[in-house]
C-alpha cells in the first residue's frame, strides 16, 4: 500500500468500501440464458458430485456477512457488507438456478444458522474465501482451457469468480483496517482471533481433502473447491496447477486500486511450496 494512504484511515476505509459498491454487477439468476448442451458435457455436469455442498457454502456464507452486517453501525462500511452478503446470496441463486435448468438432483438445504459472535462469523466467512479463491481462480481457468465445460457455460459463471476476488480484497483491507482502528490491547485480541479463524479454515479444508464426502452433515464443510479439483480431469502437474492458480490470483486482482492491499497469505505460501515441487518429467 501507498504511504499516502494510511491503514485504518477514513480514507482507507472509503476506499476499499467503495471498491465493493462501485463495481457491482446487477446481472439477474433468474434470466440467465443457460446454454443447452450435448449430453457428454450434461453427463459431465451431472456426474460432478460437489453441488449440495456449492450451494450451502454459498448459503452459510451469505448468513454470516448478512448477520455482522446487521451488527454495524457505520452507514459506509454497513452497506458495503450487506452489498456482500447479497452477492453471496446471488450466488447461490446461480448454483440452485443451473441445477434446475439442467435438472440435477439438489437435497434440501440445512438451516443456515449463524454463530452468535457476528464478528467472528464473518472472520471465519473471509479468510475461508480466501483459501477458496485462490485454488477456485485456477480451476475456472483449467475448465476454461480444457474444454471439460462448454466455453459459454464457463462465462456464465465469470461474474461469480469476478465477485469472489472483489470479496477477498474487501476482507484483508477490513482486517487491516479493523486492527488498525483499534486500541493496542484490543488489536492483539484482534489479531489473535484472526489467527484462530486462519487455523480453523486451514484445519477445515484439510480434513475436507482427506475425508471428502465421509459426513451428511456439511456446516462445518463449507467450501467445495478440494471437491472441484478432485473431479476436473486435467492433464496438468501439482507445480503447474500451482502456477496457474498463482497467475490467476494477479490477474483477477490488478484491476483494482493498487493502493488496497491483496491476499498475500496463499500467493506466499503456495510459492513457498513449489519450490519443493520438481518439474515434470524431473527425476527425483
Amino acid at each position: 500500500m501507498s504511504q499516502s494512504l494510511a491503514v485504518g484511515s477514513e480514507e482507507h476505509k472509503t476506499l476499499f468500501c467503495r471498491m465493493l459498491l462501485d463495481t457491482f454487477d446487477p446481472y439477474r439468476p433468474a434470466v440467465i440464458a443457460w446454454p443447452n448442451l450435448d449430453d457428454d458435457a450434461l453427463a459431465r455436469l451431472t456426474a460432478l458430485p460437489f453441488w449440495d455442498v456449492a450451494v450451502e457454502t454459498e448459503g452459510f456464507a451469505s448468513a454470516r456477512v448478512k448477520a455482522y452486517a446487521e451488527a454495524l453501525s457505520d452507514p459506509l462500511l454497513k452497506e458495503a457488507v450487506s452489498l456482500n452478503a447479497f452477492e453471496e446470496s446471488r450466488h447461490k441463486q446461480v448454483l440452485e438456478h443451473m441445477l434446475i435448468f439442467y435438472n440435477i438432483p439438489l437435497r434440501e438445504g440445512p438451516d443456515y444458522v449463524t454463530d452468535g459472535d457476528a464478528e467472528w462469523a464473518f472472520m471465519r466467512t473471509g479468510y475461508g474465501e480466501c483459501f477458496d479463491s485462490f485454488f477456485a481462480f485456477g480451476l475456472f481457468e483449467l475448465a476454461r482451457r480444457s474444454g471439460f465445460f462448454p466455453t459459454e457455460l464457463v462465462e456464465v459463471f465469470e461474474p461469480v469468480i469476478r465477485e469472489e476476488g472483489r470479496h477477498i480484497l474487501f476482507f484483508v483491507n477490513w482486517v487491516s483496517w479493523r486492527a488498525a482502528s483499534l486500541p493496542w490491547h484490543k488489536r492483539v485480541f484482534f489479531r489473535a482471533r484472526c489467527l484462530a479463524a486462519l487455523l480453523v479454515n486451514a484445519v477445515g479444508r484439510v480434513s475436507l481433502a482427506g475425508g471428502l464426502g465421509g459426513g451428511k452433515n456439511n456446516q462445518g464443510n463449507d467450501n467445495f473447491v478440494v471437491s472441484g479439483g478432485q473431479n476436473l480431469s486435467v492433464d496438468i502437474s501439482l507445480r503447474e496447477f500451482l502456477d496457474v492458480c498463482v497467475a490467476e490470483n494477479d490477474k483477477r486482482l490488478s484491476p483494482y486500486d493498487p493502493r488496497l492491499q491483496r491476499p498475500m497469505l496463499m500467493p506466499r505460501l503456495i510459492k513457498f511450496v513449489r519450490f519443493f515441487i520438481p518439474r515434470k518429467g524431473a527425476h527425483a
